[in-house]
């Protein structure tokens, strides 16, 4: 059979070192040697383009279609092909029709059109444990953004009134923008006052041309000279997710001038109504099948019923649903979903290789850091001997020093993130098995805000049709229950 072969990389920076696309090359073409598949296209691609990753992706799919013969897809593990279950119906729809093989050389998984249900089971969880694990990777990300906020330091575009720039060291630094931080500050200063509405500020601010957009063409609209006025990074704090932190850069106006500000903003807005949501199982997971509103929870009687909230009212009359009702197709799953020791076995032994293609990849990535770490140690050794050797002075050294211990506590949290997404990693597997094992006891023992998380990492597509719940089981858990022989019709 003809074989297709393909590697992908996470990051720029593994493409630029060729730390992978070439050792995934010589291992698919082995591979393929042994097996006595005939190559006759290659594919390689970068994660971090997502524009090229769907191009090159909708080249392999249009080369597998095209075949008039079965085509085999070499790939060296299952996150190198995909990362979600977008792929899956694809790449299982050419399973069933026999047009596609795929060969994940780690996991040691061939998948085909008459494989068996433990394959397609280990071939869904290999995919939920490479989704769960980028989403890990992808936090440390946002972490990594926190670390900065809480070290003073503005993660995006500055607002009106501040330029970034670029020092001698090459650094970026934010600074006052000589030309609209005094007018920022007149505006400041005038709604103060209380004579002037945030309407006649913006008209203010035309009158002072004061512009904004990416070329400084359009003047400002009135929820821009808002938000100005609420925003705290001028007298010293950024905001960032509901909180405050203080902030490195330049301050434009007092903290006694901002609240005066808010002061006067608070005469002319009532206060928000604040609105304290009880805990109700299904609160924000099902929407209506007729019109796609949202089913909202209340009680009636000591009982929690649910309807639709009828905004585009679409239905004469709304149509109560008690709790108990819904939570009956929901019962009839968790039943169904277990797991006989083999076939946990089965899983077990698929965990285990896609755990060591995962530390295989950690390992390269966390090797790397160490080496960089460690060579910056030596820079610093060498400093220490260049100032008692008199060849720098003590405000280089102390310059170098911090420039190089910035340098090794940025690379422990590097390595630190991988740490955070291998532990996420287990947890995920741990509470798939789990579910699989005794969802059902698991889930009547649980409180509200636990249920919800059951449903959450279970159902997908809830609606309600009539009064039945209707949805769709989240992989592997749909493969579970189909492996069982129990035919449940979860969409009536």
């Amino acid at each position: 059979m003809k074989a297709i072969i393909l590697a992908r990389v996470s990051t720029e920076e593994q493409m630029k070192e060729g730390q992978s696309i070439p050792a995934q090359l010589e291992k698919a073409r082995d591979y393929a040697k042994r097996k006595g598949f005939e190559i006759y296209k290659e594919f390689c691609f970068d994660e971090s383009s997502i524009k090229d990753r769907r191009d090159k992706f909708e080249e392999v799919i249009k080369e597998i279609k095209k075949s008039k013969e079965k085509v085999v897809l070499i790939v060296e593990c299952i996150d190198r092909l995909q990362r979600s279950f977008k792929e899956s119906i694809i790449f299982d729809e050419l399973r069933r029709e026999d047009k596609i093989e795929i060969h994940f050389i780690r996991e040691g998984l061939v998948i085909k059109k008459d494989s068996s249900g433990i394959d397609i089971q280990r071939w869904d969880m290999g995919v939920l444990l490479a989704k769960s694990y980028i989403l890990q990777l992808s936090d440390n990300v946002k972490r990594s953004f926190e670390y900065k906020i809480k070290n003073g330091e503005w993660i995006a575009k500055p607002p009106i009134g501040y330029v970034t720039v670029e020092d001698k060291n090459g650094t970026k630094q934010v600074i006052l923008d000589p030309e609209t931080a005094p007018i920022i500050k007149r505006l400041f200063e005038l709604y103060s006052s209380g004579n002037y509405s945030i309407a006649q500020i913006t008209e203010k601010t035309k009158e002072m041309g004061l512009k904004t957009g990416r070329n400084l063409h359009r003047p400002l609209h009135t929820s821009e000279v808002y938000h100005i006025l609420k925003n705290p990074f001028y007298y010293g704090y950024m905001r960032y997710k509901g909180n405050l932190y203080p902030h490195k850069y330049p301050v434009l106006i007092s903290k006694f001038l901002f609240d005066k500000c808010q002061e006067v903003m608070e005469r002319y807005h009532r206060k928000p109504f604040k609105y304290n949501a009880k805990p109700f199982i299904f609160r924000g997971f099902i929407r209506c099948a007729d019109c796609g509103c949202a089913i909202t929870p209340e009680i009636q009687r000591g009982h929690v019923y649910y309807s639709c909230t009828n905004t585009k009212k679409m239905h004469k009359r709304r149509k109560y649903v008690r709790e108990e009702k819904l939570l009956e197709p929901v019962y009839k799953v968790l039943e169904n979903l277990k797991l006989t020791d083999k076939q946990v076995e089965e899983i077990v032994k698929g965990l285990k290789n896609i755990h060591e293609a995962k530390n295989e990849f950690q390992k390269q990535q966390v090797e790397k850091l160490r080496k960089d770490y460690d060579r910056i140690s030596q820079r610093i050794s060498n400093i220490y001997d260049f100032l008692a050797d008199g060849v720098i002075d003590k405000d280089i050294f102390y310059k170098k020093l911090e420039e190089y211990k910035n340098q090794q506590r940025e690379i422990e949290r590097k390595m630190s993130q991988y740490t955070d997404a291998d532990e996420k990693f287990y947890i995920t597997a741990g509470m798939v098995l789990d579910l699989a094992r005794r969802a059902k006891e698991l889930f009547v023992c649980s409180e509200i805000d636990e249920k919800r998380q059951i449903l959450n990492f279970l159902l997908q597509n809830a609606e309600l049709k009539g009064r039945n719940l209707r949805f769709s089981l989240n992989p592997p858990f749909d493969t579970i229950v189909k492996l069982n022989n129990h035919p449940i019709s979860l969409r009536r």
